[in-house]
């Protein structure tokens, strides 16, 4: 494994004096490091509703450096793994960020006091580690990609978690995982703080959680077939159960891949009662005049079914949400931390309201098939309707294009751009304001990233 003056120090650094140097050499040699490049733009045209900004706009570079030690010799391998975060304005005015002095961020960037957008902004985050044979603990900075909470990586900067996480793959065919989480850091922040779920994060009753529990595990009960479940818990706020299947089934030509998922939430502490409600441990969704209004009471179910043939790919799906409430999924209460695991989690809409039912149609194709390799480009359309409200039933939809090329060879090899285009129209009803619950918006992103190997 190629070394470095920088991975040796780095190395030694993080070791200090917690092992033998003769047990220090896996650490040092499977050490791994790397600097993401990434040039963000986002433009956002909220086109009905009286609230500013009526147009968002924000360009920004930002940097991802990621560490990876390997493990000390020995029974217990000890390791260290880091990720340092940087985000630099390039352009965020004139009207276009968040100009309220009580917005905390913007789409990019985080607020100053008086509204307008940082200069910049940064974290970084350790993570401890340590290993028996394949089963490995980690604490500090983590970024669980797991159906029960999932880290948001859809702007400059990806969003984080801190907390401790056990990972097994000791059982063949059999991978477990259980953690708890402390605290997250938003895509556009870089403060830790407590978690929450839509609909208690505004006002004087704001309120978040220090404790979610999660456990689970994929079973794969064939090379075609995976089994699913897992479960977490957002203290004081709600508990959620998750089945998955995973199947990939040679059909003609073809390959048949189906997803399917069922998710089951209830309230959890103080939203569970009434008097925790009217304290502000709240959740979005509808209620009419129940006496449970803001309790978590959804279930969730989906099924997508994807048709490859020869760089084409042709997908359909449908979600329907049963019960009061939204789809909770652990975030900062803002959706700045963490994503919705559903099938229609898409580039502006998550498509997760009280009573909703969605049809998904996907098309992607890769142009290696025509001689183009590294140009691919996919479309979505979504359809939701059904959305209970006080004014009735509901509907919204939002249609997706995404072209990409990444540079497959040459000295700018795995050099990568895209163009992200999205339109997402909404009857939801106005609030209080005069602003509608779900704006209308037209969006472009337009990213161009690359990943340094530095190690």
């Amino acid at each position: 494994m190629k070394n470095s003056t920088l991975g040796a120090a780095i190395a030694c650094a993080a070791l200090g004096l917690l092992v033998p140097a003769a047990q220090a050499a896996g650490f040092i040699e499977d050490s791994k490091a790397s600097l993401t490049l990434r040039n963000f733009y986002i433009n956002s045209d909220n086109r009905n509703g009286t609230a500013e900004p009526s147009r968002q706009e924000e360009w920004g570079q930002g940097f991802i450096l990621n560490y990876a030690s390997g493990y000390t010799q020995g029974t217990v391998g000890l390791g260290v793994d880091a990720i340092g975060l940087l985000g630099i304005r390039l352009d965020s005015g004139g009207g276009t960020h968040y100009e309220s002095a009580s917005q905390q961020a913007g789409t990019v960037f985080p607020s100053k006091s008086n509204g307008e957008a940082v200069n910049d902004f940064s974290s970084f985050g350790p993570t401890l580690k340590a290993k028996i044979s394949s089963t490995e603990l980690r604490y500090g900075t983590l970024m669980p990609k797991l159906p029960v909470v999932t880290y948001n990586d859809g702007r400059l900067l990806p969003g984080t978690f801190e907390g401790g996480q056990v990972t097994s793959a000791d059982i063949d065919n059999l991978s477990l995982v259980a953690g708890k989480l402390e605290h997250t850091r938003g895509r556009n922040s870089s403060d830790w703080r407590g978690m929450s779920i839509q609909g208690a994060n505004s006002g004087a009753t704001a309120r978040d959680s220090n404790e979610f529990y999660y456990a689970g595990g994929d079973y794969k009960l064939s090379k075609d077939l995976t089994l699913q479940y897992y479960y977490g818990q957002l203290s004081e706020f709600y508990q959620q159960h998750f089945l998955g299947l995973q199947h990939s089934l040679n059909l003609g030509p073809g390959v048949l891949k189906t997803d399917l998922r069922a998710f089951d939430s209830d309230s959890d502490g103080k939203n569970g009662s009434a008097s925790g409600r009217a304290d502000g441990y709240l959740s979005s969704g509808y209620y009419g005049n129940r006496v449970t209004k803001g309790e978590v009471d959804n279930r969730a179910y989906s099924g997508m079914f994807t048709y490859s043939l020869s760089g084409h790919s042709l997908g359909a799906g449908y979600q329907v949400m049963n019960g009061d409430s939204d789809f909770p999924y652990l975030n900062r209460g803002d959706g700045a931390s963490g994503s919705a695991y559903l099938i229609t989690d898409v580039q502006i809409g998550k498509f997760l309201h009280a009573g909703e039912r969605t049809w998904v149609a996907r098309y992607g194709y890769d142009f290696a098939q025509a001689g183009l390799p590294g140009l691919t480009f996919a479309a979505i359309y979504l359809k939701g309707d059904d959305i209970r409200t006080a004014s009735g039933d509901q509907g919204e939809w939002e249609r997706d294009l995404t072209l990409s090329y990444v540079i497959p060879e040459g000295t700018l090899k795995g050099l990568g751009f895209s163009w992200r285009n999205a339109m997402l129209r909404s009857g939801l009803p106005a609030s209080g304001s005069g602003t509608p619950t779900q704006r209308d918006q037209d969006e472009n992103r337009l990213i161009v990233s690359y990943t340094l190997p530095l190690l």
